[in-house]
């Protein structure tokens, strides 16, 4: 019996591209699509987590939503990989800066996935398991930038499960360990896809700095996440 449609994915079999982009906001799914891709469909209107697919420079792929969160894009990326045969999912966020070399509109590559969540309890694991970036997907994401000029950091990330948290000294604390930036998914997404024997990416372009307290306005994160999009379109 098959798998899909989903209770939160609408798109059958053979709908998917083997490789998805998936921003967490699904209005921008519906942006790249409309923006840079040919030939789109529409998938998935489930709860407005927007899904299409389509065609860039001839290759097939397909970009959607993931919502806010570990739960979120554990769900979808999960079921992407499982029960929709992708083989490559490529998260493309925002996240808050805590490196000093980092300023507003800079490109980070997640090469690993600190986090405060709890996610891992489920593989009942002998230990802490390391949520880590494709190496294959990575080194492509770094050649394209070069191959564009655009310069990234590479190195660890955050995926905290609190937005407003009362620990007052968790970021520092997190920035005395060498993490670059806080985002909300990178973890989970790369435990889903080490779980399946898939491959995952996060690409972030940073929208505000935590300590230097500037930030970008609506218009211009848009604006501003234009090279993130191009280096992993220029990956697929």
């Amino acid at each position: 019996m098959s798998r899909v449609p989903t209770a939160h994915n609408a798109a059958v079999e053979g709908q998917i591209a083997k490789t998805v982009l998936m921003p967490g906001d699904p209005l921008r799914a519906k942006f790249i699509a409309e923006t840079y891709l040919e030939n789109v469909t529409c998938f998935n209107t489930v709860r407005n987590m927007l899904g299409f697919t389509g065609t860039y420079q001839g290759k097939p792929v397909s970009v959607m939503g993931h919502g806010m969160g570990i739960p979120s894009i554990g769900i979808y990326s999960y079921e992407l990989f499982n029960f929709y045969d992708v083989d490559n999912i490529i998260r493309i966020g925002s996240a808050g800066a805590l490196s000093d070399d980092l300023d507003l509109k800079d490109l980070v590559i997640a090469m690993g996935a600190c986090t405060d969540s709890n996610y891992a309890n489920q593989y009942q694991l002998p230990g802490t398991f390391a949520p880590i970036a494709s190496y294959t997907l990575m080194q492509k994401a770094i050649e394209e930038a070069q191959k564009k000029g655009i310069s990234v950091a590479i190195g660890n990330v955050l995926s905290t499960d609190v937005f407003y948290n009362a620990n007052k000294g968790a970021n520092g604390a997190w920035k005395s360990m060498g993490v670059l930036c806080i985002e909300m998914e990178a973890a989970a997404l790369y435990m889903n896809a080490a779980q399946a024997g898939k491959n995952a990416l996060c690409i972030l372009s940073i929208s505000d700095h935590i300590y230097k307290g500037t930030e970008l306005s609506a218009q211009e994160r848009q604006l501003g996440f234009k090279n993130m999009i191009e280096v992993a379109l220029g990956i697929i």
